[in-house]
């Protein structure tokens, strides 16, 4: 590819991403896309020297960071009022009114979703921070970059700070939950917490991944000339961002109201979870004039929607498994339509919610539609009781196996392994990198095998056959081979795999090097004591080790007679300067950190996350950040990596 063809690519690349991000309007498909994508990053490989600053191969992330830093607004950001009622709403306007002459508004959705500032200088992205305190927030500039609806450049040459708001489309919250829950991680409670949480993310990647958009809403530093907001927003529309769904001049109470009622009627056509509408004198000499109070702007305000909710009655409370084993309790209600859509289950969360709540079986509720996506009950109506509602009482058993449960309060989990509704994930976990590492063993290759009734647990992946795998749809005899050779593999390798590969709660990687380290594989009928003498571990960690082996003892002795599983031989440590000592590793350095750990527990030395002032040494690279300013508070020796490897020379 020519330069030229370069320039004339990207150019291509920049217009189709806009028009898919912005616009919502895709101009190719996507494996058009893709083959120009990948004709330009093999250029800037071959180039690095000629790659623009706002290529599309820059929004895929891949900085990791050890924490965010802290950076200053040019300009403070402001929260907004609240008004919750017409009368309310009316008093706001009177007040503006009184205080100027001739105030224009305007109004527009507010989404919910994470404050931003983003600051351009000379045309370029050179900041994003989060709005923090108003005064100080955090920079998430590497995480911004991955947001395909904020330019990365703007034909803007002034210094402006834009400030908007981060938010996740309620089909992609809902898509990220699901699979936070294959994964056994905690949901985030609404779209807000999601479009924070992917925001603030230490590994850009993962940021990139997470569909984020990015709406406008204000300005802070600025040099434009215009008289008015709506100008000057439109001015940063033209940029490049993305416009609101609906934005309207409006005048006096009635018209407030009109635009109120219809963003409401359009909940749920409009993507974004909305929870109200701004109001703004749209005039900047009035906004001047009007001024702030010590937390608002005096010249706009958030006319917040009513909660949509309504009464209905609880017939039942049903058992979800999750693949992990988690059993989340559902209420099936009685079908009731809130604002357009007829609800017949809403979540309980977990069985500490029901005991919290009093909630009973029979029970009159107040449901409602939390951020337009989940529906939850807030609120038993305990003057409807009869003396017909029954008590809820937290399962023994697995409602779909029957095996006994661990109950650790909030969490309550099915232990068993061939549990059929979490053995697919379990399985798909057992061959993972960092387990068994079963080559070839992904999750739609399990999927298969189990639904053709291959495999019902891990067990049975060391009883396939080929003629077996070969009825399976997709599987010819390369394929089979393959998979069987990567099976027979796993035999012999350490032991600390089989363990972590258990998927033990509160049991990982570090925790089970520990277990086999100083127990082998005779850890079968290990108490709690046992447990809790080994550093770096609590009762709830040993209780839920005691607990999973108790269920599953003859699965892992079975496992452990097919794989033979080795122990680490326990050479004698010679003397060095990191032998018994307590290391912490922090910034970026010049191999993994992995290796480094492993080199130094080679040598004797404890690794950990966190430095106290029973730490000895702190080894740093760039970029070293909290850990590198406590070390040097408490005291703590602090050595570059080169000043390491000269100590062990």
């Amino acid at each position: 590819m020519r330069d030229e063809d370069y320039l004339k690519n990207v150019a291509v690349l920049k217009r189709y991403a806009h028009a898919y991000y912005v616009e919502d309007n895709p101009l190719v498909t996507d494996e058009t896309y893709d083959k120009l994508y990948h004709d330009v990053l093999a250029y800037e490989e071959a180039h690095p020297d000629k790659a623009l600053f706002d290529s599309p191969t820059k929004r895929v992330g891949g900085v990791v960071r050890e924490n965010f830093s802290k950076a200053k607004h040019i300009k403070r950001m402001w929260s907004m009022e609240d008004v919750f009622d017409t009368q309310q709403m009316q008093k706001w306007l009177d007040r503006i009114e009184k205080n100027v002459d001739n105030p224009h508004f305007i109004g527009e959705p507010k989404f919910d979703g994470a404050s931003l500032n983003l600051r351009y200088e000379k045309g370029l992205l050179v900041q994003a921070i989060t709005r923090g305190d108003g005064v100080i927030g955090e920079d998430v500039t590497e995480n911004v970059k991955t947001i395909r609806s904020i330019p990365l450049r703007i034909d803007c040459q002034e210094l402006i700070e834009i400030r908007g708001e981060v938010v996740i489309k309620i089909k992609d919250f809902e898509k990220i939950n699901e699979e936070r829950l294959k994964n056994n991680e905690s949901l985030f409670s609404n779209p807000r917490n999601a479009a924070a949480g992917s925001l603030r993310q230490l590994d850009s990647k993962i940021t990139a991944q997470r569909k984020l958009f990015f709406y406008p809403w204000g300005i802070g530093e600025n040099s434009l000339q215009m008289p008015r907001l709506s100008e000057k927003m439109a001015y940063i529309y033209g940029l490049g961002f993305l416009q609101p769904p609906l934005s309207r001049a409006v005048k006096g109470i009635d018209e407030v109201e009109k635009l109120y009622q219809e963003l409401i009627s359009k909940r749920d056509e409009i993507p974004m979870m909305m929870d109200g509408l701004v109001i703004k004198v749209d005039q900047i000499a009035l906004q001047e004039e009007l001024g702030y109070t010590v937390k608002n702007p005096r010249w706009m305000c958030a006319y917040k929607f009513p909660a949509v909710e309504k009464s209905t009655r609880i017939k039942d409370i049903t058992l979800q498994v999750g693949r992990t084993g988690v059993v989340t309790p559902v209420a099936e209600v009685e079908a009731v339509e809130i604002d357009g859509a007829v609800i017949e289950r809403a979540t309980l969360h977990n069985f500490d919610e029901i005991e919290r709540k009093d909630i009973m079986i029979g029970d009159t509720v107040i449901i409602i539609r939390s951020g337009d996506v989940i529906p939850k009950i807030i609120k038993v109506l305990e003057n409807f009781r009869d003396g017909k509602q029954k008590k809820v009482y937290r399962p023994k058993s697995c409602p779909v196996c029957g095996s006994e449960l661990l109950d650790e309060g909030a969490l309550i989990k099915c232990q068993n392994l061939a549990c059929s509704a979490r053995v697919v994930n379990s399985i798909k976990y057992f061959a993972s990198k960092k387990c068994m590492d079963i080559d070839g063993l992904g999750e739609k290759i399990v999927e298969a095998l189990y639904h053709d009734k291959k495999i019902a647990s891990v067990l049975d992946l060391f009883s396939l056959r080929k003629e077996s795998l070969l009825e399976v749809e997709g599987f010819k005899e390369k394929k089979a081979d393959n998979l069987l050779h990567a099976i027979e593999a796993a035999k012999g390798k350490e032991g600390w795999r089989l363990l972590n590969a258990m998927g033990i709660e509160h049991i990982g990687e570090v925790a089970s090097k520990k277990i086999v380290e100083i127990y082998g594989n005779d850890y079968l009928s290990l108490d709690e004591e046992a447990l809790i003498m080994i550093d770096g571990f609590g009762e709830e960690m040993a209780a839920s080790f005691v607990e999973f082996m108790r269920v599953n003892h003859d699965i892992v002795a079975r496992l452990q007679a097919i794989l033979k599983p080795s122990v680490p031989q326990k050479n004698e440590i010679t003397d060095n300067p990191f032998k018994d000592k307590t290391i912490v590793l922090t910034g970026a350095l010049s191999k993994p950190r992995g290796e480094i750990q492993l080199l130094l527990e080679g040598l004797g030395a404890k690794v950990t996350n966190s430095v106290s002032k029973k730490t000895d040494f702190v080894i740093y690279g760039e970029d070293a950040g909290s850990k590198y300013a406590k070390a040097e508070k408490l005291g703590v020796t602090l050595l570059t990596e080169n000043e390491m490897m000269e100590r062990l020379n």
